[in-house]
């Protein structure tokens, strides 16, 4: 697994980081994204799919636990797993079944469901710049 830290100034360079990042995904990647509220985890996953092709609306999965982004040469899927309160909620929600050969997974708050994820490929720690 490869891993990086980045600190970036505003939103403008850390959507210009993600869309770097889209030149190196590959189908069956799986890329963790962590940081504190704010950091940035997000915006990184809408420059990924607006360097993709993607030009619908990007929006953090909180929520829905993921959103699935159909493109023409790979599914992508973004989760976000802020509001798993323990790592068993990753088998009874059902989404072992997006990390597949076929998709790249961009993981939100990989810490809440532990060694249940799948070995990333490369780890993303997104850090809140100093002001």
């Amino acid at each position: 697994m490869k891993s990086c830290t980045l600190a970036l100034p505003d939103a403008a360079a850390t959507e210009h980081a993600g869309a770097m990042l889209a030149h190196a995904l590959a189908a069956g990647m799986v890329v963790t994204l962590a940081g504190d509220l704010g950091a940035g985890k997000t915006t990184l996953a809408r420059g990924v799919l607006r360097a993709l092709g993607w030009r619908g609306p990007v929006k953090s999965p909180t929520y829905t636990l993921v959103e699935h982004y159909p493109l023409s040469n790979l599914y992508l899927y973004h989760f976000d797993f802020y509001r798993f309160a323990d790592p068993s909620e990753w088998e009874t929600a059902g989404l072992a079944e997006c990390f597949r050969d076929d998709t790249v997974c961009l993981v939100e708050w990989p810490e809440r469901i532990g060694e249940l994820l799948p070995q990333p490929d490369l780890d993303v720690a997104l850090a809140v710049p100093a002001q």
